[in-house]
């Protein structure tokens, strides 16, 4: 089902978890026999769900986040946004988070090798970079290559972070050499440096240049091998929140939750 609108309906988020749930219901009930033309009732959820999501999730989550809401009054989720690498380590650390969702498997397989994966990942977006400058385009950047040039104020993301090995791997396939004069820790730091004037250009998804709007110009980076990364998402194993946690992961994957990714930019897994 197609959604006309980015923000996705209460009521058809309703539909999606009410299928989730009742499946799982059913799945757990080994001591029920089957009847045809039953289906289990899906359990009222209550309580805090708690996500962890890469930064540049945080427009489509919020939205998606809303629908989980308004379909379950009783359920509130928590949002926390920041670069995988500072997410995973939190986690792995002790931070009390129900799901996680990366911007790329290198950080998804440092959740699963300390052995915090509830099951296994499951691929639910992909993203490419671009090259966003201000409106203005006070340092005439036209190219990928002209944001490479000696004394162009260039801000990446850091290298342990998606948007940073993203960014390098896409400057080698250039055949280019990076000078950066900031690395940040997110792409949300990066794309707020260039709307703020602060750097003359940014390497940010392009779903951050689509959420930017007019507050920036956005330059494809026009590559013949783009590298692209993969989001992952899954429940934390420990949490207590296990039930809300599939149903939510439920609501990113189904058709309606895909469709709230898509118009925000992002690709199909």
């Amino acid at each position: 089902m197609k959604l006309p609108f980015k923000r996705l309906s209460a009521v058809a988020a309703a539909a999606v978890l009410t299928v989730s749930l009742a499946s799982c219901a059913a799945a757990s009930d080994t001591s029920a026999s089957p009847t045809a033309g039953t289906s289990a009732a899906a359990p009222e959820l209550s309580d805090t769900l708690t996500v962890f999501a890469a930064a540049s999730l945080k427009t489509t989550f919020t939205d998606l986040a809303a629908a989980f809401e308004a379909a379950h009054p009783k359920v509130k989720v928590s949002l926390s946004f920041d670069g995988s690498s500072t997410l995973v380590t939190q986690i792995t650390q002790g931070a009390p988070a129900d799901v996680f969702a990366s911007a790329d498997t290198k950080n998804m397989t440092k959740l699963s090798d300390a052995k915090m994966a509830a099951g296994e990942p499951v691929d639910f977006a992909t993203n490419v970079l671009t090259l966003v400058v201000p409106p203005t385009n006070p340092a005439n950047i036209a190219s990928f290559a002209d944001a490479a040039k000696p004394g162009t104020k260039l801000v990446i993301c850091a290298a342990q972070v998606p948007c940073g090995a993203a960014a390098l791997s896409d400057a080698t396939n250039a055949g280019l050499t990076l000078a950066p004069v900031s690395e940040e820790l997110n792409v949300t730091s990066v794309l707020g440096k260039v709307i703020s004037g602060e750097a003359d250009a940014g390497l940010v998804y392009v779903t951050d240049a689509k959420s930017a709007g007019k507050k920036v110009k956005e330059i494809p980076l026009k590559l013949a091998t783009p590298t692209v990364n993969d989001y992952p998402i899954v429940a934390v194993e420990g949490s207590k929140q296990q039930e809300l946690a599939k149903a939510f992961i439920a609501l990113v994957t189904a058709p309606e939750g895909q469709q709230v990714l898509q118009d925000a930019g992002f690709g199909t897994p």
